[in-house]
């Protein structure tokens, strides 16, 4: 099965729980892949934010979340990093590059924990990895605007609502994969495939 050179929880991806996993460049994973990686860069939109002092809160967290736990941890990237990239480049080009590292960071902490904490509670693991995926956005954000923009003091400012919207998003993220079934319904959904 598969590539001799490539260890198999590498070329596998861990889309399903079941014993139908998905394979890494595949038509279905390319498409998924993208679908979030778009809803990721639409959510970049300023329309589709709280302006808040200094610029403004920005819901893409709880994609990147969702998709982290529903995706392995190289479409999580892509989704989390690439697509917060892009939704930088396109709107707001400044801090694209800390975008793109601490989004895409994040997503592959999410991912990555969301599978290996806790096998037998998969909410739990997912609530601990969101939450680890937090912090390590709002500090990679933190640290990248004080050097993007030359001033700690900016990105202190900022603090709270990098907090809030990390928060927001891990939480958001948790209720719609578990209490509103979207992992369940994704799951079944990829079973039909």
């Amino acid at each position: 099965m598969g590539h001799p050179s490539l260890p198999v929880d590498l070329e596998v991806v861990f889309l399903t729980g079941n014993n139908r996993p998905i394979r890494r460049g595949s038509v279905l994973w390319l498409t998924v892949t993208a679908l979030l990686m778009g809803m990721n860069v639409l959510l970049s939109l300023s329309v589709f934010s709280i302006p808040v002092p200094g610029g403004h809160l920005y819901f893409c967290d709880a994609v990147i979340n969702t998709a982290a736990i529903l995706l392995d941890p190289a479409a999580a990237f892509v989704v989390g990093g690439i697509g917060s990239f892009l939704g930088d480049f396109f709107f707001y080009p400044a801090p694209m590059f800390v975008s793109l590292f601490s989004h895409g960071l994040q997503a592959v902490i999410v991912s990555v924990l969301s599978r290996r904490l806790f096998p037998q509670k998969p909410v739990l693991a997912s609530s601990v990895a969101a939450a680890v995926g937090a912090a390590v956005m709002t500090a990679g954000y933190t640290l990248g605007r004080a050097y993007v923009y030359s001033t700690p003091e900016y990105a202190i400012l900022k603090l709270p609502f990098e907090i809030l919207q990390a928060g927001f998003g891990a939480v958001v993220s948790i209720l719609l994969l578990y209490p509103m079934h979207l992992k369940e319904a994704f799951h079944r959904l990829l079973r039909e495939h």
